[in-house]
């Protein structure tokens, strides 16, 4: 086995043995504290451009099966681990976890010491680094897959409509690199839904005669989708709306908040949120770099629903008046198991009540 190493932008350099593709790889180099769920993560879109190291220090064990892509492709840069499980052990698997990264020719180095890596990052804050394979490499010119004029979203976000058939409302989703958890929580609730490209025209919206919209989750950084915010808006003024993560953000900015970047961000299964509507702690699932600062909301237009119990962050606002509501943790992530699956529900509500008439009958939830 070669060796490989990961240098940081800070300089720290950690050696490991090098597996799947041979490439040599740039990217944000960020951390994911749960104990299961590799396979998920690494096929998240929010992870693209960045370069994940798992916190539990055995991956691989249940191997990947063809049912928990979150995407058609692995979406990271790279992975970092410590042990890596060679011969798993599961009734649904059918590839290794390095067998995947070679079909997606995707690099990475296990067996490094990935509490040390953890404790750089959370020291140096936001780090770049290169996978690379001799140490002497120049750190002195790291760069991430974002070009400064193209959004990462526009790297996972599909290009022409989709159609799911249901028999219930019809849901929009708009795409900025959704999870296919998400499509599954509404078709599970009967919704037929339409995923649309993250820079769809409202008009084109407004044809496909929706019933509710969604805002999708996606990698990078928000304010590099300023021309969209004036789009979302105005959609979320006419459609009863739910915003998932980036979805989130981007409502919250589109009615003037800011959004800042996160010291070393949330990315895990066990983020505690409050709702402070009901008082109820919930388990959640969470993989964002930015957060909406709670100052910059206003609270004559939108209500703050949602707290992390942690560092007090935002998580969630909900409108006074419109049927709109938004989450920065992920609901269909089923961490608790389904601690926050209501959220779907709430709002499959809220797009029947919209409709009065035009949807009566026409879903059983």
């Amino acid at each position: 086995m070669n060796t490989g190493y990961l240098v940081l932008e800070t300089g720290e350099i950690f050696e490991g043995e090098w597996i799947g593709s041979t490439k040599e790889m740039y990217g944000e180099v960020v951390f994911n504290t749960s104990m299961t769920g590799y396979q998920e993560m690494m096929t998240d879109p929010s992870y693209a451009g960045q370069i994940l190291s798992f916190c539990y220090p055995l991956i691989g064990n249940y191997g990947l099966n063809e049912q928990d892509h979150e995407s058609k492709h692995i979406a990271v840069s790279g992975v970092i681990l410590n042990e890596l499980c060679e011969e798993p052990s599961h009734f649904q698997s059918s590839h290794s976890f390095e067998d995947q990264l070679k079909e997606e020719n995707i690099p990475g180095l296990k067996n490094v010491d990935t509490r040390a890596l953890v404790a750089a990052i959370r020291k140096h804050q936001t780090v770049k680094g290169k996978l690379v394979h001799s140490k002497e490499e120049s750190h002195d010119h790291l760069k991430v897959l974002e070009d400064p004029h193209i959004p990462l979203v526009d790297h996972v976000s599909v290009k022409e409509f989709q159609t799911f058939q249901k028999h219930g409302p019809h849901v929009v989703l708009v795409d900025y690199g959704y999870k296919k958890s998400i499509l599954d929580a509404l078709l599970d609730k009967q919704c037929r839904v339409t995923i649309v490209p993250y820079n769809t025209p409202l008009d084109k919206i407004d044809e496909l005669e929706p019933d509710g919209i969604l805002l999708s989750n996606g990698p990078g950084d928000p304010m590099k989708l300023t021309s969209s915010f004036s789009t979302i808006r105005a959609l979320t003024e006419k459609y009863p709306t739910l915003g998932i993560c980036l979805g989130h953000q981007l409502i919250a900015l589109a009615y003037g908040a800011k959004t800042v970047k996160m010291p070393f961000g949330h990315r895990g299964g066990n983020h505690p949120v409050k709702d402070l509507l009901s008082g109820k702690v919930t388990m959640t699932s969470q993989n964002h770099g930015y957060v909406v600062v709670e100052e910059s909301v206003d609270e004559s237009i939108f209500q703050i629903q949602f707290r992390n119990v942690n560092d007090k962050s935002l998580e969630g606002i909900k409108h006074k008046y419109l049927p709109i509501q938004s989450v920065q943790f992920h609901p269909e992530g089923h961490p608790g198991p389904s601690d926050t699956t209501y959220i779907f529900q709430q709002f499959i509500d809220q797009v029947v009540s919209a409709g009065g008439e035009k949807l009566c009958g026409s879903v059983t939830l």
